[in-house]
């Protein structure tokens, strides 16, 4: 599907595996852009291997894998039959880095690959993959996955994805590419070359859309005023959005509270979107049939749409965190704050106040701090020349040593690991079990109020229906001939 006859309504690409397969294969279904967060699906598969791989899917994507024996390397170093032992931890996974690790490769390339094979799996609706610019290490190998997978659309934000159009054209004719990898002291080439995980590529790829996540139309002029960096799409994500939002435009300023404030300069010009030419969707606060009415009023093609999919049944969340915050938003209870300093990027966060998550200062204080996976990590050069890694989230004592300031470290969250518990896999250091973090748009109370006005269960379809009204039956009736019901 090509951007000029896009859905009404993509899926947000939310966390680390909340946006997962059976959540987008559910709203493809039903006639809208389904969406996979394609963010550390390395890890993701192989804890998903070591916990018995429950329904066999994971296997299942890996025997339609191009090269069999990368596949057999991966079942065999991860896959426990039985599950993981009570008390046992997790089996590491390569972090990213620079340095060519042919492991991490193969794994971030199968990775992406199962989680949009699942996706599609029995229905022929288009399927997208969500990355963020700012995790640039995986970025080649996590495209060749999805694309080897037949993914139909790519999306990214977080950052300035300029060459990623580019990329898409080369890696679906198996060339080797590459990106500008971001290093303080001096940037670096960082290179990919599918023969390095594939021996024997097949015939060409099918390029999918690209679509660019903005902040402002500022940004959406810069990458559409060139054919090298304009993308089939944007989509223009306002800061009450959940996640990463872009910090405002200027000096940045708090409010009492402590989070930052947005002013007039952050306000879309829809005019000069309209301008561009370039089909656009509007996300953050969208859930609502009156903000699609008023997005296509203003020239949109549609809107995303993240929380209300991150609480309902289909996502990747994990089941009892997210009956919690269910129960809280539909009593009011649960704040969802704007932290300027949670996020190791330097962008801000969303977080919600969950007692028993990273947000309760108890819980974070008992958290030794430690950084085990690796994605949000800033690269530097040191003075022998040599690149390395640091985050402010890490041991206070080895960012120091890494030359990082101690002002930095303040307020700072494991988000890598705090996402990855949200998902359901929190990995066991000692017997400490890594605590989730939850991250919601600031829309979240009324999307409950909405949707599950006493904390009920609901479902992705329920989210549809209610957005897109009369038009749902019709939309989803011509994509598939009866409703799909949740997944095991």
């Amino acid at each position: 599907m090509r951007a000029e006859t896009g859905p009404r309504v993509i899926q947000g690409g939310m966390g680390v595996a909340v946006s997962s397969w059976r959540l987008a294969s559910t709203v493809a279904r039903l006639g809208q852009l389904g969406v996979v967060s394609g963010t550390a699906l390395a890890v993701v598969l192989a804890r998903g291997l070591q916990d018995g791989d429950e329904g066999g899917h994971l296997r299942r994507a890996l025997s339609a894998f191009p090269d069999p024996a990368v596949a057999e390397r991966i079942i065999e170093r991860y896959f426990r039959p039985e599950g993981r032992p009570p008390g046992k931890a997790y089996r590491a996974v390569p972090v990213p880095r620079l340095r060519k690790n042919r492991l991490f490769l193969e794994l971030t390339v199968a990775g992406c690959f199962v989680e949009v094979h699942l996706a599609k799996e029995g229905h022929d609706r288009a399927i997208g993959i969500n990355l963020l610019e700012k995790i640039q290490v995986p970025t080649l190998p996590a495209l060749y996955g999805a694309m080897l997978a037949g993914v139909d659309w790519v999306l990214m934000g977080a950052g300035i994805p300029s060459r990623i159009p580019a990329a898409l054209n080369a890696l679906a004719e198996h060339r080797s590419t590459s990106l500008v990898l971001a290093v303080e002291g001096g940037d670096e080439i960082l290179a990919f070359e599918p023969r390095d995980v594939i021996a024997e590529p097949g015939p060409p790829l099918s390029r999918p859309s690209f679509a660019a996540i903005v902040g402002s139309h500022v940004l959406a002029s810069h990458l559409a005023r060139d054919d090298a960096s304009r993308p089939e799409g944007f989509v223009l994500e306002h800061p009450i959005a959940g996640g990463h939002n872009a910090p405002p435009r200027g000096p940045l300023r708090l409010d009492d509270s402590g989070e930052p404030i947005y002013g007039p300069r952050d306000e879309v010009d829809f005019e000069r979107m309209r301008a561009l030419e370039v089909p656009f969707w509007i996300a953050g606060g969208q859930a609502h049939p009156a903000m699609l009415e008023r997005a296509l009023a203003e020239g949109a093609q549609g809107v995303q749409v993240g929380t209300a999919f991150a609480l309902c049944e289909e996502s990747g969340l994990d089941a009892p965190l997210k009956r919690r915050a269910r129960e809280q938003l539909a009593t009011e209870a649960l704040y969802v704050r704007t932290d300027p300093l949670a996020s190791p990027t330097g962008y801000p966060f969303k977080v919600a106040q969950l007692e028993g998550t990273t947000a309760d200062p108890k819980v974070q204080a008992a958290r030794p701090r430690r950084c085990d996976l690796g994605y949000l990590t800033t690269p530097f050069r040191r003075d022998d020349g040599r690149i390395d890694y640091r985050c402010p989230a890490e041991p206070v004592e080895d960012y120091l040593a890494k030359g990082g300031a101690l002002e930095d470290t303040v307020g700072r969250m494991c988000v890598c690991n705090g996402l990855m518990s949200a998902a359901g896999l929190p990995q066991l250091q000692g017997e400490i079990v890594e605590p989730p973090l939850l991250t919601l748009g600031d829309d979240a109370h009324a999307v409950v109020a909405r949707l599950s006005p006493e904390g009920e269960p609901y479902h992705a379809a329920d989210v549809l229906r209610y957005i897109l009204g009369e038009s749902f039956a019709t939309v989803s009736s011509r994509s598939t001939n009866e409703e799909p019901q949740p997944q095991p």
